[in-house]
């Protein structure tokens, strides 16, 4: 038995399986992703969204693959669509299971027929492979397959219209076709005889009901060309391929089953995170002929292709764990030195034209990067001399002044503020404005700016041009920042920390938020054991949740404990009350400071642990990008986030090398 496996009665219930999601990436920069039903819920979704040359961000070539059976003289239907007010076909009645290992595999049954699809993307290439075996079979039977195109970027939706170019060229076994010109050719192919039947229709009006919720655009129509059509027999195996050339279909299922072979099993906890780590990992050539990667980058979410540096100084650490990538590690680190601006790294939303640097905390979480590259590689003198420029001149940039306000003021600390511009990780917007402004001194990005500056001081080459520099100019400044750090946000009383201080220093913001977490797990904390105990206190009464540290306290009058309805209305709970899975690596970092094992280990193990319960929750066999505030704290938003898989990971490092470190001594 799979270790994540739907069975009958819960295919059959939409409000179940619906919700169930599957995602596959390359090592090319292609996904596929649906439902566990085959129904796609979101412009997101797509059995194969590729890169395309020329072209910005990620593209929904084959939305879906209809497979109908002939049997009898009877013809059933397997795909699933949602049109206006229902759904058709209802190819789920025939679902009697569904399992995610190694790979998505559905088994239907028709009568006496049975049939098992599994699909999979080729490691360094734009193509999807299907896999269909007829497991059962009194007489032969008929299998047609209908390719629904889109041709669109993952952001927009497709409308019939006048450009498209709807001729096709046969090829071996197949078909190749070019609905743009904009676009790759897309060649389609079936093993087993098969003809391809012309059709030339297309499917108007197709909804996503998670597009639908959001109050935005949600119909699209989608083209089928036409249908794949081939006789089978019981223990028959036919296969399918849609990709950017043409390929011999002979070699069809040898190729499916050299690559089957290199896929992990999901066949536990660990290998779920393991092979969920993998797929943000993104490395790319500037051209298909060059021989190195020019760059690495870490996808902040699936199906959400976002890129950036906050995301991926924050992840990689985690990522690089699963196989002690450090050469990946690195990669990432100097992919986002070479966009670098001033102090500032880039966010990619979606595209590369559609990018931002407005961020304070983003440069300091690459200090923090860094910190994690230097204990696993153990050389010091090296990371130095590599990255020891980069370092100064982002504390300079921050100490001098830069854009956004962002300056080292006189008492050391670090403030920033730009109006209508939301600075740290807390940057959702509605109608324009951040929802969480924090302006003037963040907590975290003081502990961050406090870590950063101990951190460059600890590691400065004293020989060298730029360590001498750092030793004279900054050696006095972290016993300031420390001092102020006390002086500006802590409060005896209430025993925690003050979330945001005004930039004039004349008002605090008490809520109670996770950000003070990081000022104790930093490997530099401006605090003593008695105050992060504390802290710790508070946010276990006040932020704890089985799936991570609430954004927000139940007690607070603007805490929004679901994440549902309009765009707008999510984002007001984004961060104030939604759960966020990746601060309980910071959280278990701080509460194993300052705890003795017997107290320590079984509870953060089970903390550890309890994110099992999410494998078959969402994305199956990865971590959803937040839960709700309230119990049950039901999974939403992007199915699979870097960040939380990442720091899941690192939170069980952690816990392995505490145990290690506290086993008893023998006597």
């Amino acid at each position: 038995m799979s270790y994540i496996q739907f069975d009958k009665k819960q295919l059959l219930n939409l409000s179940y399986s619906l919700s169930k999601e599957v995602i596959r990436s390359n090592k090319s920069g292609a996904y596929s992703s649906t439902t566990i039903i085959g129904c796609n819920t979101k412009r997101y979704h797509g059995l194969l969204v590729a890169p395309q040359p020329g072209l910005e961000g990620v593209h929904v070539l084959l939305s879906t693959l209809d497979e109908t059976v002939v049997v009898g003289g009877a013809t059933f239907n397997l795909g699933v669509h949602k049109y206006p007010n229902q759904y058709s076909p209802n190819g789920y009645m025939y679902m009697r299971d569904f399992s995610a290992d190694p790979i998505p595999k559905s088994t239907y049954r028709i009568g006496e027929v049975v049939i098992t699809r599994e699909f999979l993307l080729v490691e360094h290439e734009h193509r999807i492979l299907m896999r269909y075996v007829i497991e059962k079979a009194p007489q032969e039977i008929v299998l047609r397959l209908s390719p629904f195109l889109a041709f669109r970027n993952v952001n927009q939706l497709s409308r019939t219209n006048d450009n498209i170019q709807g001729n096709y060229d046969s090829i071996e076994d197949g078909i190749s076709i070019q609905l743009y010109t904009d676009y790759q050719p897309f060649f389609m192919q079936v093993s087993n005889d098969s003809h391809f039947v012309a059709a030339n229709n297309w499917y108007y009006n197709i909804e996503y009901t998670e597009d639908f919720e959001l109050g935005g655009q949600y119909q699209e129509d989608l083209y089928v060309p036409g249908y794949f059509e081939v006789k089978a027999n019981k223990g028959d195996v036919v296969l399918f391929t849609g990709g950017p050339e043409e390929i011999k279909s002979a070699n069809l299922l040898r190729m499916f089953n050299n690559q089957t072979r290199k896929r992990t099993a999901r066949s536990s906890f660990e290998n779920c995170l393991k092979v969920s780590a993998e797929q943000f990992v993104l490395k790319t050539r500037s051209t298909p002929e060059a021989r190195k990667y020019d760059r690495t980058d870490v996808i902040a979410s699936y199906q959400r292709y976002r890129r950036g540096g906050r995301d991926a100084f924050i992840a990689i650490p985690g990522l690089s764990l699963i196989h002690e990538d450090l050469k990946s590690f690195k990669a990432v680190l100097d992919t986002m030195l070479k966009y670098r601006e001033g102090a500032f790294f880039p966010f990619w939303k979606y595209n590369d034209s559609q990018v931002s640097f407005e961020a304070i905390d983003t440069p300091l979480w690459f200090f923090w990067a860094l910190q994690h590259y230097t204990q696993r590689s153990g050389d010091r003198q090296a990371v130095w001399k590599t990255y020891g420029r980069a370092m100064r001149e982002i504390l300079e940039s921050y100490r001098d002044g830069t854009e956004y306000n962002i300056k080292m003021q006189e008492n050391g600390l670090l403030s920033g503020e730009a109006e209508g511009v939301a600075l740290t990780w807390m940057d959702t917007y509605v109608d324009g404005k951040p929802v969480t402004p924090r302006s003037g001194f963040p907590v975290e990005v003081n502990a961050l700016w406090y870590n950063a500056v101990s951190f460059t001081l600890d590691i400065a080459g004293p020989r060298s041009t730029e360590g001498k520099k750092i030793l004279s100019e900054w050696k006095d400044i972290p016993k300031k920042i420390k001092m102020s750090f006390q002086k500006l946000f802590w409060d005896k009383k209430r025993g925690y920390l003050a979330d945001v201080v005004s930039s004039n220093q004349k008002s605090k913001d008490w809520s109670v938020r996770p950000n003070q977490v990081l000022a104790a797990s930093l490997p530099y904390s401006p605090l003593d054991d008695t105050q992060i105990t504390s802290i710790l206190n508070v946010v276990q009464d006040h932020l704890l949740t089985p799936r991570g540290l609430r954004s927000l306290s139940p007690k607070d009058e603007h805490y929004q404990g679901t994440y549902e309805g309009l765009q707008a209305q999510r984002r007001m709970a984004y961060h104030q009350g939604s759960v966020w899975p990746w601060l309980i690596g910071h959280y278990v970092e701080a509460y194993l400071k300052v705890h003795e094992r017997d107290e320590a280990l079984s509870y953060v193990t089970e903390l550890y642990r309890g994110f099992e319960e999410t494998m078959p929750e969402h994305g199956i066999s990865s971590v959803s990008e937040i839960y709700d505030g309230d119990a049950p704290h039901a999974p939403r938003g992007a199915i699979s986030q870097a960040w939380n898989v990442a720091e899941i990971i690192r939170t069980g490092k952690l816990i392995e090398e505490f145990d290690q470190a506290t086993q008893p001594v023998a006597p």
